[in-house]
């Protein structure tokens, strides 16, 4: 990557901006910074603390002084942690990074090149590895009624190959290839400042789930496109904050997903088909908490 020139005789002003948002994950926040660093230690860096109670802010502090920390009186929320970081990068380009997400050498630059040659794409994903190194199943497509409705009916699971059944999960692809796709995981996805200063930056009342989704689906209504780029690569660790107060995020992820139809779908569709849309997000929260509390039961029995 290369640096812009200065501004205003300052300092040159970075290509890519990194923002990540931290929430009592210090250990792999700590081997994040440190992946940046080896793959481009010339990237501004932004951590946003949303409140840590484990010493994350303080790691930031004294291992990485040359990293930007915001640190946050409480828990303002991914999307919120988000633009703030992104309101004071200076970059033309934004890395979306988990902070247990650990990129591999030469994943931003990977990133940052193909949006410089692409002009109308506003998004770019990297490959996702799981830790053992086989690849994660990392990109979805929007969430309609149809591609829910036979994922939630196990069809993708009995069809895996299926274009159709398996649409929601993408079960259908290997993930080894570049293409446009719709939504890709955003522990770690790269976005073109140019793009969002058209379309806007995370819509806050998506605090945590379905923020990433509305902003990919607000670039494709813009004309911009979203791209997976296998060539950069980088390791994930899923869910290193969020299964921290699992029950509380399966209730809140179904509430994003209502609020995303709320303001997608809600005038397009008629109220005979919407109506048992939402219905149907209410059960199925509730039936993936009850499997949560039993789980969680069976375990405690077992010891």
């Amino acid at each position: 990557m290369v640096r812009r020139a200065p501004e205003a005789g300052g300092p040159a002003r970075p290509s890519v901006s990194v923002c990540v948002v931290n929430w009592n994950t210090r250990e792999h926040l700590r081997v994040c910074l440190n992946a940046l660093g080896k793959d481009a230690p010339e990237a501004e860096v932004i951590v946003v603390d949303n409140a840590s109670t484990d010493g994350s802010a303080e790691m930031v502090e004294v291992e990485f002084p040359g990293v930007r920390l915001i640190r946050n009186a409480r828990n303002v929320g991914y999307a919120a942690a988000n633009n703030q970081a992104m309101s004071q990068a200076r970059g033309d380009f934004f890395l979306l990074l988990n902070p247990d997400a650990y990129v591999l050498p030469g994943c931003m630059s990977t990133l940052a090149k193909f949006l410089e040659s692409t002009r109308d794409a506003g998004a770019a994903a990297p490959q996702l590895l799981n830790p053992g190194g086989s690849i994660q199943s990392s990109v979805r497509s929007f969430p309609t009624p149809g591609a829910l409705l036979w994922d939630a009916l196990g069809f993708a699971r009995l069809f895996p190959r299926s274009r159709t059944f398996g649409a929601y999960r993408t079960t259908w692809w290997d993930h080894s290839d570049i293409r446009e796709v719709d939504q890709p995981m955003a522990s770690a996805l790269m976005l073109r400042r140019k793009a969002l200063d058209q379309v806007g930056l995370m819509d806050e009342s998506f605090p945590i789930f379905f923020n990433d989704v509305d902003l990919c689906h607000r670039l494709r209504q813009a004309g911009w496109k979203t791209w997976y780029v296998p060539e950069a690569k980088a390791i994930h660790h899923v869910a290193a904050s969020t299964s921290q107060v699992r029950a509380e995020m399966i209730l809140e992820s179904h509430r994003s997903l209502a609020r995303f139809y709320a303001k997608h779908y809600r005038r397009s569709m008629p109220l005979l088909l919407y109506a048992p849309c939402l219905a149907f997000m209410a059960i199925a929260g509730r039936l993936r908490l009850l499997g949560h509390y039993l789980a969680g039961k069976k375990t405690a029995d077992s010891n």
